[in-house]
């Protein structure tokens, strides 16, 4: 394989309903570039879900005529996503409350980039 190439780059409404394609669409292709089972099935698929959540709910407040763009890369060391919404970006390392206190053990948000950055290598807000 050798230099980057692209995976696959797709773009969907901001409707929860895509996420499921979009992270079978990726699971496929981690399979065919020979990535450990485990991160195909569960690495990628948990965090790339998140991302793709967190760009239509957060990132795009859900607006249906907004669009999430979720595009692949993929070299022989390693497959980046890159998840793009219409929002207004940010702050990747701003204080958030930590997921994992007893106190917010019950609460049903607030684990997607807790996640992300515990099961990808590395995660990156990139301003356009």
């Amino acid at each position: 394989m050798g230099d980057p190439h692209v995976a696959f780059d797709v773009e969907i409404p901001s409707d929860v309903k895509y996420i499921e394609g979009v992270v079978e669409l990726a699971t496929r292709k981690c399979r065919e570039l020979s990535i450990p089972p485990r991160k195909c099935s569960l690495n990628v698929r948990v965090a790339l879900a998140e991302a793709i959540s967190n760009a239509i709910l957060r990132g795009n407040g859900e607006t249906a005529q907004k669009h999430v763009r979720v595009r692949a890369v993929a070299s022989d060391k390693a497959v980046v996503f890159d998840v793009t919404d219409e929002g207004a970006g940010f702050d990747l390392n701003a204080d958030r409350p930590d997921p994992t206190a007893p106190e917010n053990l019950m609460l049903e948000d607030g684990r997607g980039l807790f996640l992300m950055q515990r099961l990808m290598d590395r995660v990156e807000r990139v301003r356009s």
